[in-house]
């Protein structure tokens, strides 16, 4: 049977399903009274699952990877109670089964994390189904790729989710992007430094091209962040000192705040809001980027 990896196995998601009654029942018969019902906790694991069907491993991960999505999709469409209290027991049947199944850890995760309605809204459970699958399939960035965007995403660590996309990109064969994601994610949770270190690195690593081209402009990017916030502090300091906000920025160097006023890397100045006081990269910019 043609084993089910990624999208692409839909169709064998179809094949499959016509043999599950046979196989299920099959199952059913030697579990006896353990048989996983709809909504009754489960009283069995993948190991036992192992001693009772030797040889049969890999099929029994399909089988249950299928009742996993069956289960979640139905509890979509045919309930109103969407505890999806045994989702994290079929899936770890089913990674116990076949800890290779990387579409279950992939799409589990996603069913564990998403909140309700629409997941079980456990993003711990998710990091840690994750973690399982990069533990066993120690040289498949994809899974530790989807694990540092899950710590960013689910969890806001943009620092372990960076350490993590790093240490993917190291494994042979890893997408080139890993490092440039995980500069993003420092940048975009605040760590300015540490993302312009990666962005340098790459830079002076990189032969002439997209690659090299592409660090400098994010080198770009974090220079004209960093001087707005040197801008903002400015401006919040006229603010503390006169009690009132700067009619324009302009009126920083009439006051002696700044001798001159700064621009962004391009040279394009920078956007200033009187109401709040706030100062923006003009979007007119070619380094203005939407941020976190």
């Amino acid at each position: 049977m043609k084993r089910l990896r990624t999208l692409a196995g839909a169709a064998a998601l179809l094949a499959l399903a016509a043999a599950v009654p046979l196989v299920q029942q099959r199952v059913d018969a030697r579990l006896g009274g353990f048989r996983a019902q709809e909504d009754v906790l489960y009283l069995w694991s993948g190991r036992q699952l192992k001693r009772a069907a030797p040889g049969f491993e890999d099929l029994l991960a399909d089988v249950y990877w299928l009742r996993t999505v069956q289960y979640f999709g139905g509890k979509h469409a045919f309930s109103k109670d969407r505890n999806f209290a045994l989702l994290e027991p079929l899936i770890d049947i089913t990674v116990t089964l076949d800890p290779r199944l990387e579409i279950a850890y992939q799409y589990g995760s996603i069913f564990l994390a998403e909140p309700p309605p629409v997941g079980a809204g456990r993003p711990h459970a998710a990091v840690a189904l994750l973690e399982r699958g990069a533990r066993d399939n120690p040289n498949n960035w994809r899974l530790r790729k989807e694990l540092g965007y899950f710590y960013f995403l689910f969890l806001d660590d943009p620092h372990t989710a960076a350490r993590i996309l790093m240490e993917a990109a190291e494994i042979p064969g890893a997408a080139y992007w890993l490092r440039t994601m995980a500069a993003d994610f420092l940048a975009r949770g605040g760590d300015l430094q540490t993302s312009r270190d990666v962005w340098r690195h790459m830079y002076e690593d990189s032969a002439e091209g997209a690659i090299k081209h592409n660090a400098l402009v994010h080198l770009q990017i974090l220079d004209a962040r960093e001087t707005r916030q040197r801008l903002q502090g400015i401006v919040d300091q006229f603010a503390k000192d006169t009690g009132r906000r700067p009619a324009a920025l302009q009126e920083l160097a009439r006051r002696g705040y700044v001798t001159s006023l700064p621009q962004d890397p391009t040279g394009v100045p920078f956007d200033y809001d009187a109401g709040t006081g706030k100062v923006s990269i003009a979007r007119s910019s070619s380094v203005w980027r939407p941020e976190r």
